[in-house]
């Protein structure tokens, strides 16, 4: 597979919502998103196999979000990666490689998609995920990072994972 094609696309309905500090399902228009709140971080997780046509190198995660309100602020969205190894991994507790971060402006209109990527570089970044295994995708909006200005919810519309 060559760099920048899609290998994983997430949507709203994806979701695995842990136990406490989760993304709420909400409806914008028809199209299912997942709203993170900007009092407190909230979490949404995905879950996927890495496909066998992966050749290796990193990994891009692109968040398409809107803005539930028309600010210009910024919000801070971290992703981690949790790999599933045959014999290896108890899934009984989490086990998420450190998270990545972007700090992303927020689109100037309510309702528009902003596009912004989180590059995870192979090996540690992506918990040395391997073709063909069980992986685990959290997304989450760093509400209490003082980077994170923007007041209304962030909502999430699709996830795209890609080869770098």
């Amino acid at each position: 597979m060559a760099s920048g094609d899609t290998l994983v696309v997430f949507t709203p309905l994806h979701n695995q919502p842990p136990a406490t500090n989760a993304a709420t399902i909400d409806l914008r228009n028809q199209h299912p998103v997942l709203d993170f709140d900007a009092a407190a971080d909230e979490d949404a997780i995905f879950g996927s196999v890495l496909p066998r046509n992966y050749a290796g190198g990193g990994l891009t995660i692109t968040l398409v979000w809107l803005a539930s309100t028309a600010i210009v602020d910024n919000v801070v969205w971290n992703t981690a990666i949790e790999r599933h190894q045959d014999d290896v991994d108890d899934l009984d507790a989490d086990s998420f490689a450190a998270a990545s971060a972007v700090t992303a402006t927020t689109a100037s209109a309510s309702g528009e998609p902003a596009y912004d990527t989180i590059t995870h570089t192979s090996g540690a970044q992506m918990d040395s995920l391997a073709v063909g295994e069980s992986f685990r995708l959290k997304v989450t909006r760093d509400a209490n990072n003082a980077s994170d200005t923007m007041a209304g919810d962030a909502e999430l519309l699709r996830v795209e994972i890609r080869e770098t």
